[in-house]
């Protein structure tokens, strides 16, 4: 199965009636840690790098990563770029190597929303890359951008967006944030099964860390074929690595304290993929 673009796997589950999780990864470890993780579970998964993420270690060198852990997996293992800021940044990770892509233009107003994912998609599609991209704002704190006054997606836009850009998949904004919440969201479930009945093509939920289980299922069984997760993880990795040496303080060996922060990973990912329903679709 090896490395493959995001196309089949997000397909197969919007037919199925599952989702694929999409985790995001910050270095070697938490890549190791994801794989292994849809290795036990035999599940199909993205990995996804932010701006800030490439722009500590670069693009080539988190493809590098996940090509090289993804030759030794029997799953299917996709590297996307998550929320991409600019049409240069999506160029970039096109010619590196990335097998999905996103542009992220839902700060702009809607035509030119519209203007950039389109010419994302566009350029994408002769390489055989598929192309995410957002329409409405997530709230909360993505990388360096705050969202503080987020908006729904309106069905009746989103039609016009998927019809006019051509993209693959479309992230679509109904309650969630990114970060941590204060409190459980309200989502809006008519509005996701709303948008579900008047596009065709895979939705995508954002902000998916700290949302209850249950309220991820409902998603799914609505029509979402792709959950992101992000604070979580670094969460997960980042305990477990002051674990470590709250209590072998001398220690100096990375190794060490970096499995712990894997294992915990891992644990996660294989608790995501149950909530996701991708389990033994491999």
């Amino acid at each position: 199965m090896s490395f493959v673009t995001t196309e089949a796997m997000l397909e197969a589950a919007d037919k199925g009636g599952y989702a694929i999780g999409a985790f995001n990864v910050e270095n070697m470890e938490m890549v190791m840690a994801v794989i292994n993780a849809c290795e036990e579970m035999h599940s199909p998964a993205i990995l996804q790098t932010t701006p800030s993420t490439v722009k500590y270690a670069g693009l080539d060198m988190y493809l590098a990563n996940v090509q090289a852990a993804a030759k030794r997996a029997s799953v299917p293992i996709a590297l996307h770029l998550d929320h991409g800021n600019s049409f240069e940044l999506a160029m970039q990770a096109l010619k590196v190597g990335y097998s999905s892509i996103m542009i992220d233009g839902s700060k702009l107003p809607f035509e030119e929303n519209i203007e950039l994912s389109k010419k994302v998609a566009d350029a994408c599609r002769p390489n055989g890359v598929p192309v995410e991209a957002e329409l409405g704002k997530v709230g909360g704190k993505e990388d360096d951008t705050v969202c503080n006054d987020p908006g729904y997606t309106d069905p009746a836009d989103a039609v016009k967006f998927v019809e006019e850009t051509k993209i693959s998949s479309l992230a679509v904004a109904i309650g969630t944030a990114h970060g941590i919440y204060k409190g459980e969201p309200k989502l809006d479930f008519d509005r996701l099964s709303e948008i579900r009945r008047a596009v065709s093509i895979p939705l995508v939920l954002h902000g998916a860390s700290g949302v209850p289980d249950e309220s991820v299922r409902e998603c799914i069984r609505r029509g979402i074929s792709k959950v992101n997760f992000a604070t979580e993880l670094r969460i997960a990795y980042s305990a477990g690595l002051k674990a470590y040496l709250k209590e072998n303080p001398d220690v100096f060996d990375p190794k060490k304290y970096g499995a712990l922060g894997m294992h915990n990973v891992t644990e996660l990912v294989k608790k995501k993929i149950l909530v996701c329903g991708s389990d033994n679709k491999a």
